[in-house]
């Protein structure tokens, strides 16, 4: 059985409907892109997902339990992490505390940073910070990071509470290719390593065919095509929604990703 199970998921506002009956699943140790144009449906599928917009239809199955009708934070204790298109830190800690802030929330006890005890999960932290090569900066202040590396910090705060599954909403929207690469390059090594399961929507192109395990497309609120990085590329239907039809879907990749 699959760790993440999506059935017949839908979303509608008014007489609009922004998803309609879209099925997948996600496996553990997984990297699993959900793509399409503007409009496609996908940042509602993800938030449905994640419990920040409830599902008119559907059901989202963790491990065989419900998740629809739960609050976000209640799904974040399932076993469901997640980042967001714009990283959310705090720019005015250091590394080191935003990790610790999320393992404090993580624990239910963010209250107990304000007091002297700011020493709490200190250790956890770096070696959190240790998974996405941060931990030789965990005393600067995130507002001194370059993006790409705040970025790093909040995929080390998302793993804080030990997800089995992460959700990542555009992780590269803002950064440059080399930057992009060496991310989600880290994130698929923490699929293999920790036998993650990794749900992650993009524009990137070159991002998905570089290191996507699997992928799946949505257009008009519609999952329209499923398969390897191979057989999306080829597809006809994914052809035609991203270029007109008779084009053939071309990868971007950096000479960085091809040497």
């Amino acid at each position: 059985m699959s760790l993440l199970e999506v059935r017949q998921l839908s979303k509608r506002f008014g007489g609009n409907i922004a998803v309609d009956q879209v099925s997948f699943d996600l496996n553990p140790g997984e990297l699993l892109a959900l793509i399409g144009p503007n409009g496609a449906g996908k940042s509602t599928s993800f938030n449905m997902v994640g419990g920040q917009l409830p599902a008119s239809d559907g059901s989202v199955l963790l491990d065989g339990k419900e998740l629809l009708g739960l609050s976000s934070r209640s799904i974040v204790h399932q076993g469901v992490g997640r980042t967001f298109q714009i990283a959310a830190t705090f720019a005015s800690l250091t590394v080191v505390e935003n990790v610790q802030m999320a393992l404090l929330s993580h624990h239910r006890r963010v209250f107990s940073f304000w007091r002297p005890a700011a020493g709490l999960y200190r250790d956890e932290a770096i070696q959190l910070l240790g998974l996405v090569n941060m931990q030789d900066q965990a005393e600067r202040p995130c507002s001194e990071l370059a993006y790409g590396d705040v970025k790093r910090v909040e995929l080390a705060m998302s793993l804080a509470g030990n997800p089995r599954v992460l959700l990542m909403d555009e992780p590269t929207a803002g950064m440059a290719p080399a930057e992009r690469h060496a991310l989600v390059g880290l994130v698929k090594q923490l699929v293999v390593q920790r036998r993650l399961a990794v749900l992650f929507t993009e524009h990137s192109m070159d991002v998905v065919f570089a290191h996507a395990d699997r992928i799946i497309v949505l257009a008009r609120g519609k999952l329209i095509a499923e398969g390897s990085v191979e057989q999306v590329r080829q597809h006809p239907k994914v052809q035609e929604v991203y270029f007109g039809s008779g084009k053939t879907m071309q990868t971007d990749v950096s000479p960085e990703v091809k040497s």
